[in-house]
């Protein structure tokens, strides 16, 4: 059996932060400069009742409103998160009972932010080609609104909440032009670059610290260490250096040329880096997907959203060619081709 996605379904809280918002509370920006920036116009926020969970679970329940699955079916819950309603007991576990998915599912937890879900889909994948799964629900939600510092604009421009749910089931050998529909893979980790994306508190390396503590660590003591920081321009760069070097990699692995590739879905960071990424990759723009204007980066749900909106508004066709490339907080980065056999894909004209 191969594993090939089914269905794929989003969900984004209420709570809207705008640029002309944010422009208000730093009058340095204006909105339309935040747009030209970050390619984003709005974010959404979960409210302050809202974690994760509420998100996966609005998500997951979308997905179950298709004939494609019911709870029922699922025999594997994997679900992406940094942001847990708790350290312990696993989010996944919680979401489980909340769905309805049976006692005899596995369930587990993905500490990964953006490139999340490309190791979702292998995890998936190696369930389901090993025998041990036939229908795994793949939840990717995430609050970093929580962690945020309100006096941080970097932060605050680029993030939004949101959550996706995605039906990766099994299917006979032959779908995908005998190729699968998922994979090949490639992989990448650099955990030097741990301290440039990072939330310092909430973990046990700094439990009983206080700021003096953290100011010992080399830790600026003027940020709040249960806040999200971010070292934009070492992220950038690294970005900029792993990311092309992934893509050669996959394209050897796979034994293609770049043209191949009917659809570029990465990870959406912001419009500034994707525009470095696409110019040094030669990606026509036709080719390059943009999906982050109303919603903001959502770390590990910003490709499930891309794929989703693209698949709705009948951009994806079955038998299309998707390059899948997650990368940021670890540093963990990830690629991956989809052959699309999913949701809301036209299909083939067979006589053209």
């Amino acid at each position: 059996m191969n594993a090939a996605i089914h269905a794929v379904e989003y969900h984004l809280p209420a709570e809207p932060l705008s640029n002309a918002a944010l422009a208000r509370q730093f009058p340095d920006w204006t909105a339309e400069k935040i747009e030209a920036k970050t390619g984003i116009v709005n974010r959404r926020l979960a409210a302050p009742d809202e974690c994760a969970s509420d998100l996966a679970v609005r998500a997951a329940c979308k997905l179950f409103e298709r004939p494609a699955c019911r709870p029922d079916d699922v025999d594997f819950l994997l679900l992406c998160t940094q942001s847990p309603d708790y350290l312990l007991p696993t989010t996944a576990c919680i979401v489980q009972h909340r769905l309805g998915i049976p006692t005899s599912a596995g369930a587990l937890d993905i500490n990964l932010g953006c490139s999340g879900y490309v190791y979702g889909l292998s995890l998936a994948k190696g369930l389901i080609e090993t025998g041990q799964a036939r229908n795994v629900l793949l939840l990717t939600c995430e609050t970093y609104s929580k962690f945020m510092d309100r006096g941080d604009f970097n932060v605050r421009a680029l993030f939004g909440d949101g959550a996706s749910a995605t039906l990766i089931q099994a299917e006979p050998a032959d779908v995908g032009d005998g190729r699968g529909c998922i994979g090949p893979f490639v992989f990448g980790t650099d955990g030097r670059g741990a301290e440039n994306l990072i939330v310092r508190r909430g973990g046990t390396r700094h439990m009983a610290a206080d700021q003096a503590n953290a100011a010992d660590s080399g830790i600026d003591n003027a940020r709040d260490p249960a806040a999200l920081f971010m070292n934009g321009p070492e992220i950038f760069t690294f970005t900029l250096k792993a990311v092309p070097d992934c893509i050669e990699k996959l394209l050897a692995k796979a034994r293609i040329d770049i043209g191949e590739v009917d659809l570029f879905v990465f990870h959406q960071a912001n419009s500034f880096m994707l525009e470095h990424l696409r110019k040094k990759l030669q990606i026509p723009v036709g080719k390059f997907v943009y999906a982050m204007e109303d919603c903001g980066n959502t770390t590990s749900s910003t490709i499930p959203i891309a794929l989703c909106r693209e698949a709705s508004n009948g951009r994806l066709r079955h038998g299309s060619l998707l390059m899948l490339v997650g990368f940021g907080v670890g540093y963990s980065w990830a690629a991956a081709l989809l052959r699309w056999c999913g949701p809301n894909a036209p299909e083939p004209d067979l006589d053209s």
